[in-house]
């Protein structure tokens, strides 16, 4: 396997830095989506699990993904949202990367301050424009 440089781990890490920061509420989350749009490549496959879901996990092409998240995090009803990496690892092989990653999030709506956490994994691929993310699967931790 050939050595990973520094400064590709850097640029994965930077990457999966810019796609978890576009999940946070208020008004500008449309040019937050724009730069989402920026590190997924245009066929990246979004896959949520939830393993009490008799209908499996869901999947997401790229504006499938957006929208709807975009949607909730403009519309209001729940406010001061964001969600972060807690823990990460990163590997790479030449062009692929791997970062596996626990994450918690928080929120207030109705009144209530809510949280929550899972683990994700984000594939990406380097590019002739850089690293961007080819897939994404992730899973909540139960309440």
């Amino acid at each position: 396997m050939p050595e990973v440089s520094t400064s590709d781990r850097a640029a994965v890490e930077a990457v999966v830095a810019r796609f978890f920061a576009a999940f946070v509420s208020g008004p500008d989350a449309a040019e937050r989506a724009a730069d989402l749009r920026a590190v997924l490549l245009p066929q990246a496959l979004v896959v949520r699990t939830a393993p009490a879901d008799p209908a499996g996990p869901t999947t997401y092409d790229v504006e499938g993904f957006i929208a709807p998240r975009v949607a909730l995090l403009a519309s209001g009803t729940m406010t001061d949202f964001r969600e972060w990496v807690v823990a990460g690892r990163t590997d790479l092989a030449g062009d692929i990367a791997q970062h596996w990653c626990t994450y918690a999030k928080s929120w207030h709506q109705d009144g209530a301050e809510v949280t929550g956490s899972g683990t994700k994994s984000i594939q990406l691929v380097r590019t002739a424009d850089g690293w961007r993310i080819s897939a994404v699967a992730w899973v909540d931790d139960p309440a």
